[in-house]
């Protein structure tokens, strides 16, 4: 918890569950829990114990539990196991505080009676929003669905606004809000081992990540699998530092903040400077597409990343839109890209210039930018 806080993780997810179906808390439905086991002397919760630790450090905390388990018996019985499941879905949703993410995933097979599982889904959610209302309801859910690799990467065109799915969404008509979590290891694969502490995830790698996630209008779930201490491994505890050194240092300073704007159009009195006060609550507006908002930046000034936000409170709308830089022979375009949403991070060769140009093509109706962002990110060196 210590690591996460200061690496600058807002919650953790808690495997209480896998697919094997040994549960790490006093669960009342299965003798194949913690109560069995050596640890504690049979009375730990792996659960409580992570739940107070979250409390204490002031994160959030989010239980992944399988539906698939290879050891309950009544699972392919599909009536018998999703009640089994509820079961222990309403002890963890009661017993350890507040939870802010349930995560599930469609992993499933067949039970001891040849039967492949049915999840009732609709009443795994009914349960979740009765006891935690607050809660996210992850990847095989309504509130957050999967990006669909393993690989941390979101889509370079990346919508959060989705077609709902049956299973998921019930009997919803048109488009919903289904944002996209990105989900990758620290390591080759999801668990400990020791011959594989040689192969964490470079410093580069996770900055591309997070560009491709965090910077493609999705959420990053980083695993970092506890070693057999019950700690987060030395070298993936370095790794980490190094990361949040190297964000840090990337976002130190907004070369566009607070300069000059200008826009082709505003709507509503939403002015081109709102788009660079910094402010979380504020955006530019145009009156038409296509539209551009322009920044003086005063002086000559270098940069190499680029940083566009949509007002999400409102929607999702940018289809396509262009950045541009001021030139000796006129504007020259640096980045086109398609859709922007809560964050867009485009990394391009560094320029020096003294204006840049964002221009708004396409969109599903008038957008609301947030914020246009210019950074000099400093070469990456693992210290």
């Amino acid at each position: 918890m210590q690591v996460a806080k200061e690496c600058g993780f807002k919650y953790l997810i808690l495997t209480a569950k896998h697919h094997d179906g040994f549960c790490l808390w006093q669960t009342r439905y299965t003798e194949h829990c913690v109560r069995n086991s050596a640890w504690r002397m049979g009375k730990g919760d792996v659960v409580r114990e992570f739940a107070r630790a979250c409390q204490q450090a002031g994160l959030k905390m989010g239980i992944y539990l399988s539906p698939w388990d290879r050891h309950e018996r009544t699972y392919g019985d599909s009536p018998a196991y999703n009640r089994y499941f509820i079961n222990q879905l309403t002890e963890l949703l009661t017993d350890y505080g507040e939870v802010a993410e349930v995560w599930f995933d469609g992993a499933c097979g067949e039970g001891p009676n040849g039967r492949r599982q049915e999840y009732d889904w609709q009443g795994y959610y009914a349960v979740i929003r009765k006891l935690q209302p607050n809660a996210l309801i992850a990847i095989c859910g309504p509130d957050i669905r999967w990006v669909g690799n393993e690989d941390g990467y979101a889509a370079e065109t990346e919508w959060s606004v989705q077609d709902p799915v049956p299973a998921f969404h019930g009997n919803v008509t048109g488009p919903v809000w289904w944002p996209a979590e990105c989900d990758v290891s620290i390591r080759p694969g999801w668990f400990y081992h020791e011959h594989e502490d040689s192969k964490v995830k470079s410093l580069e790698h996770l900055l591309d990540i997070y560009c491709k996630s965090v910077g493609r209008n999705s959420v990053l779930l980083l695993n970092v699998p506890p070693d057999r201490r019950g700690l987060l491994p030395d070298v993936d505890v370095q790794r980490l530092r190094e990361w949040r050194k190297a964000l840090d240092r990337i976002f130190a300073k907004d070369l566009a903040l607070r300069k000059p704007a200008q826009a082709s159009s505003v709507q509503r009195g939403c002015v081109a400077a709102r788009a660079v006060d910094g402010k979380r609550g504020t955006y530019w507006m145009p009156r038409k597409l296509p539209a551009y908002l322009e920044i003086d930046l005063r002086q000559p000034t270098t940069f190499n990343l680029v940083m566009l936000q949509e007002y999400i409170a409102e929607g999702q709308h940018v289809e396509e839109y262009s950045v541009e830089a001021l030139a000796p022979a006129g504007w020259q375009e640096l980045k086109r890209g398609t859709t922007i949403g809560r964050k867009k991070l485009d990394r391009v060769a560094p320029v020096t210039t003294t204006r840049v140009r964002v221009n708004i093509l396409r969109a599903r109706a008038l957008p609301l930018i947030r914020a246009v962002s210019l950074y000099h990110a400093p070469e990456v060196r693992v210290s």
